[in-house]
C-alpha cells in the first residue's frame, strides 16, 4: 500500500490560508493527500476590513469571531486546521514604530516559538512545507517570525537532539515560499482584461508595486489549480471580518483569471530530494521518494 502524501502550510493568522495558496491545497485535497494548516496565531489585533463585520459585538469577541471564520474556511477547503497558541503581535504603525506588545508571537525567543511546530510537524510528519519569504511576503512581524519559525523547524524536527519531549524524529522533504504577489501575474491578468476592453481593478495595486522596492523571489514551481478558484474565495469569504466581499479582489472576472495565470506560484527554498526546474507538482521528487 503506498504511503499517502502529506502537505503542511504555516500561517501567521486566521484568513491567510485561505488568501495564500488555497487553491493549491484545494487541488491536492482532491486529489487524495492530506493537507493540515498550522495556523500560529489567533488574529486576536487584527483590524475589521470589512465595514460590513464593523460591529461593537464583532470588535470585542475578535479572537472567537475569528476562529469561527477559520472553522468555516477550513470547511470549504477540506483541510485539517490547528492552531499553535501565540497571541497576534499586530502591525505597528506610526514613525517610530511602537514596541510590539508584551508576551505577543513575534518578541518569543526563536525555540520559544519553534516548539509547538516542531511538535506539529512530528505529529502530522508532512513530505512538504509551505510558508512564507523571509521579508515574511510583507513586512507584519507575524510574518517574518513565522518564516523563521517555519525554517527551523524544517530543520530541526529531524534532528533527534533537538526539542525533545516533542515527539519522535521526522524530517520533512521539501521546504516551499509564497510568491503570492509576482508582478508578471498581474502584468498577464492586466493584458488580458485589456484584450477585452474591461476596466483594470489591479492598476493602482501595480502602481504601488512598482514604487515599492522589494525582492522579486524566482518562481520555480508554478502549481496549476484554476479549478478550485471558487473553493478559494469562498474560503477567503468565511474570513468576513478581514474580507469584503465587494472589494477589488473579486472584481476580475473568473474566465479572465483562469485563461491568463491558472497557476500558485511558489519559490523552492529547501530540497532533500531530486527534482527539476521547473516544476509544476509539489511532490516532484517525494512521490518517487515514498513510492507512492
Amino acid at each position: 500500500m503506498s504511503e499517502r502524501l502529506r502537505l503542511m502550510a504555516v500561517h501567521a493568522h486566521p484568513d491567510d490560508e485561505s488568501s495564500k495558496g488555497a487553491a493549491t491545497m484545494a487541488r491536492y485535497v482532491a486529489e487524495g493527500a492530506e493537507v493540515l494548516v498550522v495556523t500560529l496565531t489567533g488574529g486576536e489585533r487584527g483590524s475589521i476590513l470589512n465595514p460590513a463585520m464593523d460591529r461593537p459585538e464583532v470588535r470585542e469577541n475578535i479572537g472567537e469571531v475569528r476562529r469561527k471564520e477559520m472553522a468555516e474556511a477550513r470547511r470549504i477547503l477540506g483541510v485539517h486546521q490547528e492552531f499553535s497558541g501565540f497571541v497576534d503581535s499586530g502591525l505597528p504603525e506610526g514613525d517610530p514604530l511602537p514596541p510590539l506588545p508584551e508576551g505577543c508571537f513575534a518578541v518569543q525567543p526563536l525555540e520559544t516559538a519553534s516548539e509547538p511546530l516542531v511538535r506539529s510537524v512530528r505529529s502530522f510528519r508532512p513530505h512538504v512545507i509551505l510558508t512564507y519569504d523571509d521579508e515574511g511576503g510583507y513586512p507584519h512581524p507575524d510574518h517574518i517570525m513565522t518564516n523563521r519559525v517555519s525554517v527551523e523547524a524544517f530543520e530541526a524536527a529531524g534532528d533527534p537532539e533537538r526539542y525533545p519531549g516533542t515527539g519522535d524524529p521526522w524530517q520533512p522533504l521539501k521546504l516551499y515560499y509564497h510568491v503570492s504577489f509576482p508582478r508578471t501575474r498581474f502584468e498577464a491578468i492586466s493584458a488580458a482584461l485589456e484584450e477585452r476592453g474591461l476596466d483594470n481593478p489591479y492598476a493602482d495595486w501595480i502602481k504601488r508595486l512598482e514604487e515599492r522596492e522589494r525582492k522579486e523571489w524566482e518562481i520555480t514551481t508554478q502549481i496549476t489549480c484554476d479549478e478550485h478558484f471558487e473553493t478559494r474565495d469562498r474560503a477567503l469569504i468565511a474570513h468576513a471580518t478581514q474580507i469584503d466581499p465587494n472589494s477589488f479582489w473579486f472584481a476580475v472576472p473568473m474566465d479572465v483569471q483562469r485563461a491568463a495565470w491558472p497557476w500558485e506560484d511558489y519559490h523552492l527554498a529547501r530540497s532533500l530530494v531530486d527534482t527539476e526546474m521547473p516544476e509544476t507538482d509539489l511532490f516532484a521528487g517525494v512521490r518517487e521518494t515514498v513510492g507512492t
